[in-house]
């Protein structure tokens, strides 16, 4: 008998997966963690039943959440992610030449554990000298630093549960005084086709702080409607109109200098959403 994985990614929709093996469920301090094995995307991560991460596409929101704000900065030397416990943007990050040190604070230890024994191509560098493990709450952690990290990457789950705090102004304002004077935070922030309220409220709750801030999207097959948006904040630097350098001097899959920039062109309805006249 055929076994198969149901996503309910929203009330009214669902994604189905036929699975070969369960690797490991559990119940952690926080969430129900599930990493499966499936035939058409390879290993996938499952937090309280919705897809994190698959090996089949994981490279495409890792590369942009990273790669978009890294080469927007003129010299990134210090980067915290807050979430990301899979360790993908982690992974990232470090491919960068000026990259000094990564922190990384996830709040749910098992998510980093399972993800090193059964995500490896994906957890690689969590064991790099240049990062940083914390265990707790980023929202605490980013109000006890100021003027520190070049770059904050908010790699967190959807916006309800423990995560619903990672989605307010209130801590957009904590991680501007946490960056350094020209620093970019970027944060993933839902479909604009299922969630488009969600994805309005977090770019004008940005606009409200950051001097420049701007909506990106990337095809990720795997989340729901497949069309993902990001939400970037600078202090200073324009992502739209980096200066980025001729050759990328690492090995990627979909980003490119091409991807970055076309990544801002956005549809007549995304446009219409956040007000861009």
């Amino acid at each position: 008998m055929d076994l198969w994985l149901r996503e309910a990614q929203i009330s009214d929709a669902a994604m189905t997966y036929k699975v070969k093996e369960t690797l490991v469920r559990k119940k952690t301090k926080y969430q129900d963690l599930a990493i499966v094995d499936t035939y058409a995307l390879g290993r996938m991560l499952l937090l309280d039943g919705i897809v994190q991460t698959t090996i089949k596409d994981e490279y495409v929101y890792h590369e942009m959440i990273t790669h978009i704000p890294l080469f927007t900065h003129p010299n990134p030397k210090k980067v915290l992610v807050v979430g990301g416990g899979d360790g993908g943007t982690i992974r990232e990050i470090l491919k960068h030449p000026s990259m000094e040190k990564a922190v990384l604070c996830e709040i749910d230890e098992d998510v980093i554990i399972e993800c090193k024994k059964y995500l490896p191509e994906i957890s690689c560098a969590l064991e790099d000298s240049r990062c940083e493990v914390f265990i707790g709450d980023g929202i605490k952690y980013v109000h006890e630093h100021k003027n520190e990290f070049d770059v904050i990457i908010i790699d967190s789950t959807d916006p309800f549960g423990a995560a619903e705090g990672l989605f307010g102004g209130s801590f957009y304002k904590e991680i501007f005084e946490c960056l350094t004077e020209d620093g970019i935070f970027v944060a993933q922030t839902e479909t604009p086709f299922y969630l488009p309220d969600v994805v309005k409220r977090v770019y004008d709750d940005a606009k409200a702080v950051f001097p420049v801030t701007k909506l990106f999207m990337a095809a990720i097959p795997t989340y729901p409607s497949g069309y993902w948006s990001f939400t970037i904040g600078s202090k200073k630097h324009d992502p739209e109109n980096a200066q980025l350098p001729e050759k990328i001097p690492f090995e990627t899959r979909y980003y490119t200098e091409k991807i970055h920039r076309a990544s801002f062109a956005l549809p007549k309805f995304v446009e219409d959403l956040i007000n861009i006249k």
